[in-house]
């Protein structure tokens, strides 16, 4: 996600955030590895801990600019009880969630968020449970900040970086991707779909 990177760099740069008062945590997964590109404070967490490491930073250091940018195997499995309890504190993080509902890191296996019926490693015969529901959960507590942008647009996510980084409280920036290593989407198979913006309706 180099762009969304790049992106986030940028607006850092606009809004004059100094690298010695800002932070980006990040956990295991695909997007794992992103707080290394950012040359600020940052810490690369174990699986699901990104979020209360990044609101540990930001209680001992108030003042700071604290950013979680993860994916969907992280923040929304082993993680989504951090995530659901520091939205409910209304605590001031503001998180960028890849989406790409599936494990692409260790193979293509169902996520949470996987469409039920998709094909994948750990169901061939089709996921056959419910995906998880972020955006209604998320929008069930009061006072915090959601927006789901697609991944193809850079428009959009900047336009929701900025307001994030505005809102006062708790912040949620969800991007929908696509996994282009193992998404069964877009293989030639009886799922069918295989261009991005069809993918992400």
């Amino acid at each position: 996600m180099s762009w969304l990177t790049m992106a986030l760099a940028k607006k850092f740069d606009d809004l004059n955030f100094k690298k010695e008062n800002t932070w980006v945590i990040s956990g295991i997964g695909c997007v794992g590895r992103v707080s290394n590109y950012f040359a600020c404070n940052s810490a690369h967490t174990t699986h699901g801990r990104a979020i209360p490491v990044a609101e540990g930073i930001k209680m001992v250091n108030p003042d700071k600019n604290v950013f979680v940018v993860s994916g969907d195997g992280d923040l929304l499995s082993i993680g989504l009880s951090h995530l659901i309890h520091a939205a409910r504190r209304n605590a001031p993080l503001k998180v960028v969630c890849v989406n790409n509902s599936i494990y692409g890191m260790t193979g293509g296996q169902s996520s949470p968020t996987t469409s039920t019926g998709l094909k994948t490693k750990s169901y061939p015969g089709g996921t056959l449970y419910t995906p998880l529901p972020v955006e209604k959960i998320l929008k069930s507590i009061d006072n915090i900040y959601y927006r789901q942008v697609k991944g193809y647009d850079l428009k959009g996510f900047e336009e929701a970086i900025e307001e994030v980084i505005h809102h006062q409280g708790f912040g949620f920036v969800e991007v929908m991707a696509i996994c282009i290593t193992n998404d069964p989407r877009l293989k030639k198979s009886e799922n069918k779909l295989k261009v991005a913006k069809e993918l992400l309706k």
